[in-house]
């Protein structure tokens, strides 16, 4: 291989981490306009707040459909990828369940209109929640496995029986800006500690 073969390969890295990054942005700068307005928000707001072009977004996301069923993604991955980072810097097993939980609760309560798009008919939306529960079950099982290992929790409670409660009480937080969903997943995750 010639110095200059190199050197495309570098390029060529470079530009595949730039297109992913443009990517990763376009995504954050959705989900927060999903937040202020539902995913039913101008593709133009999206896109002044990436700071793109529309046709960015178009080239990307072709559909709106897309573009919600990327942002879901996302941000099923990065709740995902949060589990184990929290596990290896809280100071117990326990705590990090508790910032999961608290991150999983944002989760579901900032997801403005998405509840409604997953239900419609488009086939994106279907594999969605098998996605979800196939991402996060194994993470949190993770974190209740190891406080219970850790002796800080019992093990009758199972994954899905915790993301499941806490999901229950976060059904019209949206919307209610006197009730404080993470709070009481917050006394939830508490009532799982044992006594020593």
């Amino acid at each position: 291989m010639s110095e200059s073969d190199g050197g495309a390969g570098s390029a060529s890295r470079a530009r595949r981490a730039d297109a992913l990054r443009n990517q990763q942005t376009l995504l954050d700068a959705a989900a927060a306009v999903f937040v202020t307005s539902g995913v039913e928000a101008p593709v133009r707001d999206i896109a002044a707040r990436a700071g793109v072009g529309m046709g960015t977004i178009y080239r990307h996301f072709p559909t709106r459909a897309d573009l919600v069923v990327a942002v879901y993604r996302h941000q099923v991955e990065a709740c995902a990828e949060a589990g184990p980072a929290l596990l290896a810097e809280s100071a117990s097993p326990h705590a990090a369940l508790g910032r999961w939980i608290d991150l999983f609760v944002d989760f579901l309560v900032t997801k403005h209109g998405l509840a409604a798009a997953l239900q419609s008919d488009d086939a994106g939306f279907r594999t969605l929640h098998a996605y979800f529960l196939d991402r996060l079950l194994p993470v949190c099982a993770e974190l209740l496995g190891a406080a219970a290992e850790a002796g800080e929790t019992g093990p009758d409670v199972t994954a899905y029986e915790l993301m499941r409660g806490a999901g229950n009480l976060c059904i019209g937080a949206e919307n209610d800006p006197e009730y404080d969903a993470r709070r009481l997943a917050q006394l939830l995750v508490a009532g799982l500690r044992r006594e020593r």
